[in-house]
Order: structure tokens, then sequence, then C-alpha cells
């Protein structure tokens, strides 16, 4: 794995997990919070995406194998998923794969939520997941690609504290607006990710079909 498909699996993860379009439910979640407590919810949800999408470039593939899932049609099924969370994001909406409403009252009323539904499914969700595994099975199994893998998961972790630290800061300068404009060009690199995702998978599944 070469340094431009690193920083091209760290921009697809960043526009993905899209740190700056959560901030306002991070607002939201962290209401009445003092600033310690909000920068330890910063760090949580920041540390909880690391460990998620650690966990899933060394296991993901393994979990696949288990259930007799081809990598490519995996990558069909993920593309999809990731067109259906573009197209939420295009509309500046939460998608449901991201947060439903239950998740949504529970993040209001928990004490902590760096957690639940913050690192998850918020942040780390199936999209993040999904583009982890079909990226760590691109390595074929290669423990050294794998572990490169962990760079941008790391910079997107980081990313995500530095948002939420900076959160108050990032809202007043943006606003609603500045911030739907940022999730919906988030949305269009997911959608143009999430074809290129379904078209290598097809075209793994039936060789012929692109011909």
């Amino acid at each position: 794995m070469d340094i431009l498909a690193l920083v091209k699996s760290a921009f697809a993860l960043f526009a993905i997990v899209d740190p700056v379009g959560v901030i306002p439910i991070f607002l939201m979640a962290t209401q009445g919070y003092s600033l310690a407590q909000s920068h330890a919810a910063a760090r949580i949800a920041a540390l909880t995406v690391l460990g998620v999408l650690t966990l899933f470039i060394f296991v993901g593939e393994p979990l696949l194998l288990f259930f007799g899932i081809r990598l490519a049609a995996f990558s069909v099924a993920g593309g999809l998923l990731l067109l259906l969370l573009a197209l939420s994001m295009v509309e500046a909406h939460v998608s449901p794969q991201r947060q439903t409403r239950e998740e949504a009252m529970e993040a209001e009323e928990k004490d902590s939520v760096g957690v639940v539904p913050l690192g998850v499914p918020l942040l780390a969700g199936p999209g993040a997941i999904t583009h982890v595994i079909v990226a760590s099975g691109a390595s074929q199994g290669n423990v050294m690609h794998q572990s490169l893998l962990l760079i941008p998961v790391a910079l997107v972790a980081l990313s995500v504290w530095l948002a939420f630290r900076a959160a108050p800061m990032i809202a007043r300068r943006l606003g609603r607006t500045g911030i739907h404009v940022v999730t919906r060009l988030m949305g269009l690199v997911i959608a143009a990710i999430s074809v290129e995702m379904i078209a290598s998978g097809l075209g793994k599944l039936f060789p012929g079909l692109l011909a």
C-alpha cells in the first residue's frame, strides 16, 4: 500500500465519519456539560472511533470468511449503504444508518455520550466500518499493509477529537448553514466512493460484465 492509497483512504474515511457535520449533535448531547466534561466526551468519542475501526481492520475480513461472504459481494452491499448515507448527507439530514430517533433521544438523556451514540454508531457507523473492511480486504491478508491502515484511522480519530474540542468555536464561525454546506460536500465525495465500490465489486463478481 503506497502513500497515495493511504492519503485517499484517509480523505475517504474523513468524509464518511464527517466530524464537522456531527458537531451540532455533539453540542446538543453535551448541553449543560462543564468544559472538562465536554472535553472528556470528545476524547472518549475519538478513542471509540479509533478502537472500533482498528478492530474491524483486523477482524473484518475473517468475519466475512466465517459467514462465507465474498469481499466483492460485501463491497457492493457496502457501496449501496454508503450511497444511502451520501444521499442523506447531500440533503443535510442525519441518516438513519448513523443515528435513529431513539438513539438521539438517548443522547439527550445520558450522562456520558462519548461511546454511544456519538462514537458508535454516529461516527464509527456502518459506513466507516464498511470502508475499513474493504480497504483491509484489498491487502489480501498482508498484516503489514493492514497495519498501515491504522494511520488514516488514527488521523480521523484525531480529527474527531480536535473538531469536538473546538465545536463551539466552529459552530459560531460556520453557523448551521456552513456546517450543512460541509456535510453536502462530504456527501458528494461519499457518493463517488460508493459508486467506485459498487463498480469494483460487480467487476469481481461478474468479470465479463465490464469487459
